[in-house]
């Protein structure tokens, strides 16, 4: 493939592992230690418990509704609430439309953002219904679906998403070419809301890998067997953006880095995809041709070119998108 001459930078900020911790349960013990234990031990029993309930109805309840009305709902929803109930959230979001779309005027940048609160809406309510659309799959539409084909019957393969879209229809689209890959897979925060995606994505066919350094050595392991594993290299950690750059200085922070990492020590080809809701819920799929390393000629010598290149092919994507793209509401620096 063609790739633009990647940016260049000094040095490139060495990257820290992180290990993802779960959630302790408080016993009846930590609620009789003292006022913070009683708090711990309320949050998680009484209030946490509300919370489970009203997601888990929120859920189910919409299951109820067709796919078009349940979409429409999370789209209004998500103009009303936005604004109103995430307040830092919209701020960001509108700070970065400004640093990124200075093209824009005022008027269009606000009607981005408003597209982009609609976007959101949608992707929470659509987790309800979003598996139906194995049986109707005439809302997909697919380019180049058998660039993927071609690579996985060829050796192992990373398959790069975008939050763009919904993503969640990934597995859907990947069981027409039979794949079905394992993915990193960090929990949402919320016992119900993790129970529900990890019911929802293994019910498309998604098989996951543990969150953070404890992913890494599985991962390793599927793809020298000549297997499939799928990660995103856009990413909002902590209310910043870490990739893509953005053409801020590259760092080895991100899913970026893991996902060069991944692809050197194992031969890999990098698949990377994305989707864009094409009217309600409906979407165009596509994927990008694939990236196989160059050689290098030691260890690492490349390090910074191969993120570079991965990061040149995502974001003119991601740019081009924003009214669509789940972490537009994160800081390009930090506050």
């Amino acid at each position: 493939m063609t790739i633009e001459e990647p940016q260049r930078a000094e040095r490139i900020a060495k990257r820290k592992a992180w290990t993802f911790a779960s959630q302790e349960r408080p016993s009846l013990a930590d609620a009789l230690s003292g006022r913070e234990g009683l708090r711990a031990f309320w949050r998680y029993w009484v209030t946490d418990n509300l919370w489970n309930l009203a997601h888990l109805s929120g859920h189910f309840g919409m299951k109820l509704l067709p796919m078009d009305a349940c979409s429409k709902l999370g789209a209004a929803l998500g103009l009303f609430a936005m604004p109103r109930f995430h307040k830092v959230a919209s701020r960001r979001a509108q700070e970065t439309i400004r640093a990124l779309r200075p093209d824009l005027n005022e008027t269009e940048q606000q009607e981005l953002f408003r597209e982009n609160c609609r976007a959101q809406g949608r992707l929470m309510t659509e987790f309800s219904v979003v598996n139906r659309l194995q049986n109707n799959r005439d809302r997909l539409i697919f380019h180049g679906l058998d660039i993927i084909d071609d690579a996985v019957k060829a050796g192992p393969v990373i398959i790069v998403g975008m939050h763009l879209g919904n993503w969640e229809v990934g597995p859907t689209v990947l069981q027409r070419i039979n794949v079905h890959p394992y993915a990193f897979y960090l929990p949402p925060k919320g016992r119900a809301k993790a129970w529900i995606a990890e019911r929802v994505r293994s019910k498309a066919g998604l098989r996951f890998l543990p969150p953070g350094a404890e992913g890494i050595r599985p991962a390793i392991k599927i793809l020298k067997s000549g297997g499939v594993v799928s990660t995103f290299c856009d990413e909002g950690f902590g209310g910043l953006i870490r990739g893509p750059f953005f053409d801020r200085k590259p760092h080895l922070e991100g899913n970026l880095a893991i996902a060069i990492r991944l692809a050197r020590m194992t031969g890999a080809t990098i698949c990377p995809w994305y989707n864009l809701r094409a009217d309600g819920f409906r979407f165009e799929c596509r994927a990008l041709p694939p990236i196989k390393l160059p050689p290098e000629d030691r260890p690492g010598a490349r390090q910074l070119d191969d993120i570079l290149m991965l990061n040149n092919a995502i974001e003119p994507i991601i740019r081009a998108n924003l009214d669509q793209w789940y972490f537009l509401d994160n800081s390009l620096r930090p506050e």
